[in-house]
């Protein structure tokens, strides 16, 4: 397969910003390509793909995102009590990136879908605005109380600049 040969690094590390979890990125990569390729179209390029597939991964991601919220507010109805929140073990000499990502993780699932798309992807707010089917008004506002989320998360001698989100 042409694409997984020229994008298959970059699809997956699309996949493991947008859920944090290498393991979870791969599963969206491999669920997208199954639902891209199960119904392919003549003529398509690999940037057509590329396009499709990488659309296929974020809705993935939002559709997981929704469901497990559902379920957590589920479970202690079914349960007949409040779930234990298991506390995740860092280890000691955190480093920036480990930070960063703890921060990503601290955003909404919107949020971090926007700042991947337009930091990551690179791609301007009105693209992001596109391909998220939203408004630019709110992907800014998403953008802003991103960069608000991880500002307060992240150290103070480590500064999250998003600029160009205006």
């Amino acid at each position: 397969m042409e694409l997984v040969q020229a994008r298959g690094a970059e699809l997956n590390r699309y996949g493991f910003l947008l859920c944090g979890d290498r393991g979870e990125g791969a599963d969206l990569l491999q669920d997208a390509l199954v639902r891209v390729f199960t119904h392919p179209k003549a003529g398509w390029t690999v940037q057509d793909v590329e396009r499709y597939v990488r659309r296929a991964m974020l809705n993935r991601y939002l559709d997981q995102y929704r469901r497990q919220r559902r379920l957590r507010l589920l479970l202690p109805r079914l349960s007949g009590g409040a779930q234990p929140e298991v506390a995740p073990d860092h280890g000691g000499g955190v480093d920036q990136r480990l930070d960063l990502q703890d921060a990503l993780k601290k955003l909404t699932p919107r949020q971090r879908a926007c700042v991947v798309l337009r930091f990551y992807e690179d791609l301007p707010v009105s693209e992001v605005a596109h391909r998220m089917q939203l408004s630019d008004g709110t992907v800014k506002r998403h953008l802003s109380d991103a960069a608000a989320r991880m500002a307060v998360a992240l150290e103070p001698t480590q500064t999250v600049t998003m600029k160009g989100n205006r």
